[in-house]
């Protein structure tokens, strides 16, 4: 190959950036808060267990409470990833469909 046929390979137009664009580094990390968001949940669901039981002053906490800690913490934990489902959506119609990566094929 000689030099002249190595430049008419090459795509037209300046070369992507090496680090990525804000709207793909938001939803890679909107995407892995996400993962995280069921060990979250199992550290909220298992937080009752650490509260004292019967004691010597009868100080126990109430199972009604307990239950409505419990459910208050499903019900913040389907709102969170609500949320976090509507946030990707918007940023993912935010995109421009072509963009400079696209131009360099593989």
């Amino acid at each position: 190959m000689t030099a002249e046929e190595n430049s008419e390979t090459k795509p037209p137009g300046p070369r992507p950036s090496v680090f990525l664009e804000r709207q793909s580094y938001r939803r890679r990390r909107l995407t892995d808060a996400a993962r995280l968001l069921p060990f979250l949940g199992a550290a909220l669901f298992a937080l009752p267990l650490l509260w004292p039981g019967q004691s010597v002053e009868g100080q126990a906490v109430p199972l009604s409470s307990a239950m409505f800690y419990i459910f208050a913490c499903w019900g913040g934990l389907i709102l969170v990833g609500l949320i976090f489902g509507v946030a990707a959506r918007r940023l993912r119609t935010r995109e421009d469909p072509e963009t400079d990566t696209d131009q360099w094929q593989r």
